[in-house]
């Protein structure tokens, strides 16, 4: 596929020619633009109070994610399954890691009831890493993809997925029951993985989610870039370009935020104007959606993106 040519050399931030991305700026505060509004609201409190009832997780707790008041005041949610701990240990990443809790096979039940309840249209499932388990957990999101269908047919599921080692057939497992879109994020360039995500390999990324199109065409696939942990401009343009000769059809492009002092600190903040301008060149690649802004994380406003990759290719960047 011919993919147009885009400048790669940009200036630091700060000097005369505007600025772009750059490995080594080091930023002291968090820009305004980043700022959001305390958790809250009814939906909010109902939807964590069932989330407890039913012993379940969801990756907007456990991630720490700056969009769960929103996404909770429109009931929508990303459900966590497999516990809450997680056996590799991402540099990045908020939630716990060290040996998890037995696999509970009752799990996807109580999830489709909390579906349920909610009446959601569009659901998202994602797990923790269960390196553990001998298909690294694909039997819980089959159950869960079939539980739902078996009390709402007309509403769409989404499984954000770990690696599960490369295995093909743990991801047969869940591509034989059918998800409307199949998630599995890159995250960050080649170059990084060993600091950012030393359990994962860049290329079994891009392998299983090619795999994930071969095994079903009709069923889109999605990933997602986490910017500001140290990649270079171009480097994030070879990443969409990766991933679209992975025959990827959504992506989203979203700023790095360091959970804690004891994660990997922040190496630059991207500019609205600059996820703009990367937003551009991902539609100039062939992404059948793109959603691309600061506050961007993979299940932000899923509900739309579902929607609207089966029409024209579009970006959006995110209500600030």
């Amino acid at each position: 596929m011919a993919v147009p040519l885009v400048q790669l050399t940009r200036s630091s931030p700060g000097s005369p020619a505007g600025g772009g991305p750059s490995g080594g700026f080091a930023p002291v505060r968090k820009p305004g633009w980043l700022k959001v509004r305390a958790p809250g609201g009814q939906n909010y409190v109902r939807i964590k109070s069932l989330m407890r009832e039913l012993e379940l997780h969801t990756v907007c707790e456990e991630a720490r994610c700056p969009n769960v008041g929103e996404c909770w005041e429109h009931q929508a949610a990303t459900f966590m399954i497999l516990g809450d701990v997680c056996t590799r240990n991402c540099t990045y990443c908020a939630v716990t890691h060290g040996a998890p809790s037995a696999f509970d096979p009752l799990e996807p039940v109580r999830l489709a009831e909390a579906v349920a309840r909610m009446g959601l249209q569009h659901v998202v499932i994602t797990s923790v890493d269960r390196d553990d388990l001998p298909n690294g957990g694909a039997e819980a999101f089959a159950g869960c993809i079939t539980e739902i269908r078996r009390r709402l047919t007309d509403t769409s599921v989404e499984v954000l997925i770990p690696d599960f080692k490369g295995s093909e057939p743990a991801l047969s497992i869940v591509m034989d029951a059918s998800p409307d879109i199949l998630n599995h994020n890159l995250e960050t360039a080649e170059r990084l993985y060993p600091m950012v995500r030393p359990g994962g390999r860049y290329t079994r990324a891009l392998g299983l989610l090619a795999s994930a199109r071969r095994m079903s065409p009709k069923a889109l696939t999605k990933s997602g870039v986490i910017l500001g942990m140290g990649e270079e401009w171009d480097e994030v343009v070879t990443c969409m370009r990766d991933l679209r000769q992975s025959d990827v059809n959504i992506l989203t492009l979203g700023q790095y935020l360091r959970p804690s002092a004891a994660h990997l600190p922040v190496a630059r903040y991207y500019t609205p104007d600059e996820f703009a301008e990367l937003g551009e060149i991902a539609l100039s690649l062939g992404f059948s959606h793109v959603q691309a802004s600061p506050l961007t994380r993979s299940s932000y406003h899923a509900w739309e993106q579902a929607r609207a990759a089966g029409s024209r290719p579009q970006t959006e960047g995110a209500r600030l």
